[in-house]
């Protein structure tokens, strides 16, 4: 039986809209903070209301598919068999606890391993990166043009600076290396976002020394869209169910930051 995915995706971006909906009311309200795996590795009760709105959306509707979120509401996954979204409810919550800006719901789906769907919807903006395999990439229904390559030195690429100065990062040294011959850095503190950004050709590449598969998933389907390439540091295929270094860019940039900087030296 063939899937509608024009159809999967019409409701995937109802219920991102609804989503970001409830977002923003929670913002008039207290927002109750915990911490995860470390002091800045936040999460809040949105996080979990959101992920669990998306959650009963999905089995309500879709029954036979399956859910990976960041916040547990689901049972974890050992394989991409059949229909998986792949969903972050709140990603850059450290920005939206700080700044109540700068952060996006992610939702991903995929289908045998295959990125079929991907939605970065930046809430405060309102602008919904979005794509379907093969159909292209947009921004509000704006399609979005293939990227067009800029040299390694007149590129711009999001990268948090922090790892720089960690002595313990064994990626340290290559990255300041990096950092040296780009024409500049920057970091938005979201990196669904930030991969949108490398698909919508605002950034030229982005780099994350540990990212988890629902904070690329749905990104990874737009870059494909518009020819820019995802792998690890290694130049590896990304892994949608363990975390992962990622690096993104367009097509030659991307070659060259692997091959000359990351990719070699460690």
């Amino acid at each position: 039986m063939s899937v509608d995915w024009l159809e999967i995706e019409k409701k995937a971006k109802a219920w991102t809209y609804e989503a970001a909906s409830l977002v923003k009311k929670s913002l008039a309200n207290p927002i109750h903070i915990e911490s995860k795996s470390n002091p800045n590795d936040l999460v809040t009760e949105v996080d979990k209301a959101i992920e669990s709105f998306f959650y009963h959306k999905i089995q309500g509707e879709f029954p036979e598919h399956f859910f990976l979120g960041e916040e547990g509401t689901a049972e974890d996954l050992d394989s991409l068999n059949g229909t998986v979204w792949i969903i972050d409810p709140i990603d850059g919550t450290m920005n939206f606890v700080h700044q109540k800006y700068n952060f996006a719901i992610s939702v991903g789906v995929y289908h045998e391993g295959k990125g079929m769907i991907g939605l970065v919807y930046d809430v405060m903006n309102d602008e919904l990166f979005h794509a379907i395999r093969g159909h292209g990439a947009y921004i509000n229904n704006e399609e979005l043009v293939p990227v067009k390559e800029r040299p390694l030195n007149e590129s711009i690429i999001g990268l948090n600076a922090k790892w720089l100065v960690e002595e313990k990062n064994p990626y340290k040294n290559p990255l300041k290396a990096l950092v040296r011959d780009v024409r500049s850095i920057r970091s938005y503190g979201s990196a669904a976002l930030e991969i949108a950004y490398v698909a919508a050709d605002r950034l030229d590449g982005y780099i994350s020394v540990r990212l988890s598969p629902w904070d690329y998933a749905a990104g990874i389907v737009l870059l494909e869209e518009v020819g820019c390439k995802a792998s690890t540091f290694h130049g590896e295929s990304l892994d949608f169910l363990t975390p992962s270094s990622v690096i993104v860019g367009k097509p030659q940039l991307h070659k060259e930051m692997v091959s000359t900087y990351v990719g070699e030296e460690l």
